[in-house]
């Protein structure tokens, strides 16, 4: 795995560091990108004040939004241009203000252009929520598809 955290803010030596320093809504937000490898990668938030709700507990698109970040990281990082193509997410305990948030992204399978990856938020040593997303790869990344 690809210790990023090391690496100077900016770099883009891969698919994964020019996709995710690209990316203005993970970066605004404090996501960083911890490691990555082939079919994986690790990214990590802190729950600020602008992201809970009116339960005093983190908004769920937030946590959503770390996941699916992990997840394009991760299927991303066999280099065509890969998307989306749907995902769905399970909240299993309630996230705070402070808390800090790792997202673990696991490549399941890839078959044809697509592929199927999970994805853990964890809170230290529990589990937050579990997210399940599938991709598609872009026939090329020049193609009016991915603008």
């Amino acid at each position: 795995m690809v210790d990023t955290v090391t690496q100077a803010a900016g770099s883009a030596d891969g698919p994964v560091e020019a996709m995710f320093f690209a990316d203005e809504a993970s970066r605004r937000l404090g996501i960083e990108l911890v490691r990555h490898g082939p079919g994986t990668a690790v990214l990590r938030m802190t729950v600020t004040a602008a992201m809970v709700n009116g339960h005093r507990i983190a908004h769920g698109g937030y946590v959503f939004l770390l996941a699916d970040s992990a997840f394009a990281c991760a299927c991303n990082s066999h280099g065509p241009v890969t998307v989306a193509a749907g995902a769905g997410i399970d909240f299993v305990a309630p996230v705070y203000e402070g808390d800090v948030l790792e997202a673990t992204a696991e490549e399941r399978t890839r078959f044809g252009r697509s592929g199927i990856y999970d994805v853990t938020v964890m809170r230290g040593d529990e589990v937050v929520a579990e997210f399940r997303g599938r991709s598609r790869v872009l026939r090329g990344s020049t193609s009016k598809e991915s603008r």
